[in-house]
């Protein structure tokens, strides 16, 4: 937005105020939601992994690579260390024996809901102690508006 089109509209110099604050606020709040899960350090592509996995149910390393944008041969690599990790298993494909499909295991399923529990008892604490009851109001309203701002 120029600095015209500012002076021109200030509902339009508003809305990109707050859309520079809420993207901050977003980012801090979603940097304090990961220091309470402690879900170990894994690279960008490893979580998407496995989010994929939990999301999408089990798949080939073929069709991850697919879906991730990335070579099989890369992925082969991420799911290699997630196999390592004990978070991933493989198993043949029934259809097709030279095929591998592979799934979460139960403790990345747990890893997953612990870390879930943790990072939801954060937040559900944090509302309590941090608002007033007519604060919690004004914030049922804004989560309102924030799913609407997502769905966008």
């Amino acid at each position: 937005m120029t600095t015209q089109e500012q002076a021109n509209n200030p509902e339009a110099t508003r809305a990109a105020v707050m859309a520079g604050e809420l993207r901050v606020l977003l980012g801090q709040l979603s940097r304090r939601l990961r220091e309470q899960s402690h879900a170990g350090d894994f690279t960008g592509s490893q979580k998407s992994v496995l989010l994929r996995l939990e999301r999408d149910g089990p798949a080939t390393v073929t069709t991850l690579a697919r879906a991730e944008g990335v070579r099989p041969q890369s992925m082969g690599a991420t799911v290699a260390t997630l196999e390592a990790a004990g978070l991933v298993s493989g198993a043949a494909d029934p259809a097709d024996g030279r095929q591998t499909i592979l799934s979460l295991t139960e403790d990345c399923r747990e890893m997953f809901r612990v870390g879930r529990a943790a990072r939801e008892d954060w937040l559900f604490r944090a509302i309590r102690t941090k608002f007033a009851t007519a604060e919690l109001e004004q914030l049922a309203a804004s989560v309102e508006l924030l799913k609407r701002l997502a769905e966008a």
